[in-house]
């Protein structure tokens, strides 16, 4: 690259338009920088994609739902629109060995948890499991639940989970009041109406969207990011680029769709620690029924019927985890399909997704099934892990990746930047916020290099 391809010393380009690349670039664009924001869908938001409630009657979730404590990154925007957050309310109902009760999911989960120790050598969650559990601790049903809960949770393969990252993982949710989650009326929307505005009000701020960046060529000091659009290929030159795209897509090999040809390529220990990172598999689908035909279903021996319920746990091998809407008592229950359950439902049909969720409920609940098929009067659902551009659900750390982030946040010889959950340094992985974070950090990084 010739010195008179370079584009303005302040100019930055950010590829992807997830609530990563949407931060740093207001962020950036707040402190002057020209910002071109490249992002392959047709709509801002990555992995957040909200179906409006004027559409429905009530906003759909096909990606991120829960607010996980009350993290500052999304609590300011949200309050500088003046938008009212609600607490999850609700339940927990557990249906094991084909019995449907009250249970305490949580705190027989913490059980199991608290005995992990970071002191001593990493192993995988499921070597955890298989070391600490002798027989006669008597809690079968406990450690079933702490497994189905790192599984759920994190959508992770429990064999390949990280027993470290989970400790740091705890210790932020504990420091975050994460044990709290949180909703608002119109879903994960608000949040990216206010940063539509925040963008709106950054006139240096150009986002292109249905800009499929294909190759990355970069020296000390300058980068060549090409695109498709449909307008056909378009250069951008920067001295500064930041990457926010997922994983799946980092660690994708050079030359599948959506994946980003570096070149050179990224230096080796960017690529060893990707190696110690995975990505997390979920299918997750949202039935909207007539009217909430759950809430006279009284559980044998319980005094209470499931009007209340919030969240519904189980060992099924399709969808294990479901929740209502509450503190909102709306006609609808998510399905939470993680790990091998995503493996099995992914690449199928819509008829085949939504029939096997409703042979699920109907199993847990004991319900008709073909009441339910007479209920059900629209279901949603977005297969993540063929999605081009997201591949999967939300990352997680495998054994060894203690350090893995740090190095995959760090720039490359002040030219390459990244940012996005993968990259969150705070044990937020997988969440908006720490999304959010990453994004606000290597705003701050690439914001240092002008000093």
């Amino acid at each position: 690259m010739s010195d008179d391809s370079r584009a303005d010393d302040r100019s930055v380009v950010v590829i992807g338009a997830g609530i990563a690349g949407l931060s740093a670039g207001w962020k950036l664009g707040s402190a002057g920088c020209a910002v071109s924001v490249l992002e392959a869908r047709d709509r801002i938001g990555g992995r957040i994609w909200t179906i409006p409630r004027h559409q429905v009657g009530f906003p759909i979730e096909l990606g991120a739902e829960f607010i996980h404590g009350r993290p500052p990154e999304i609590f300011d925007p949200l309050n500088e629109t003046g938008v009212e957050v609600a607490e999850v309310e609700g339940r927990s109902w557990c249906a094991f060995e084909h019995q449907l009760r009250s249970c305490d999911f949580w705190s027989s989960v913490e059980s199991i948890l608290s005995k992990m120790d970071h002191s001593e050598p990493d192993e995988s969650f499921l070597d955890f499991l298989k070391r600490t559990g002798s027989r006669s601790d008597n809690n079968r049903e406990a450690r079933e639940r702490a497994l189905g809960y790192v599984i759920g949770f994190n959508a992770a393969d429990p064999a390949l989970v990280g027993v470290h990252w989970l400790l740091k993982e705890i210790r932020a949710e504990q420091e975050g009041e994460g044990d709290r989650s949180f909703r608002t009326a119109n879903g994960y929307l608000d949040l990216m109406d206010a940063f539509e505005r925040r963008i709106a009000a950054c006139p240096n701020v150009e986002v292109h969207t249905e800009a499929v960046v294909e190759q990355v060529r970069w020296e000390p000091g300058a980068a060549e990011v090409v695109a498709r659009t449909p307008a056909g290929a378009q250069r951008f030159t920067t001295p500064r680029t930041l990457i926010t795209q997922p994983l799946s897509l980092l660690k994708g090999p050079a030359g599948e769709y959506g994946v980003v040809d570096f070149d050179p390529s990224l230096p080796a220990e960017k690529i060893a620690a990707l190696d110690k990172l995975e990505m997390g598999k979920v299918i997750r689908i949202v039935l909207c029924f007539r009217d909430r035909f759950w809430d006279p279903i009284a559980p044998p021996d319980s005094n209470a019927t499931l009007s209340d319920m919030g969240f519904l746990f189980s060992d099924d091998e399709w969808f294990p985890t479901w929740w209502t809407s509450m503190p909102r008592k709306l006609p609808v229950l998510t399905g939470w399909a993680p790990f091998r359950c995503a493996e099995k439902l992914s690449g199928r049909s819509r008829e085949f997704v939504i029939e096997h969720s409703l042979k699920t409920l109907s199993a847990l609940l004991k319900v008709d099934l073909r009441m339910l098929r007479n209920e059900l009067q629209d279901a949603y659902f977005h297969d993540w892990q063929n999605d081009p551009f997201s591949r999967g659900a939300y990352s997680y750390g495998g054994v060894g990746s203690d350090g893995a982030q740090e190095v995959l946040a760090s720039p490359v010889a002040e030219t390459l930047f990244f940012a996005g959950e993968a990259t969150d340094l705070t044990g937020n992985n997988g969440t908006v916020h720490g999304a959010m974070a990453s994004g606000y950090r290597a705003a701050s990084q690439i914001l240092r290099t002008f000093e």
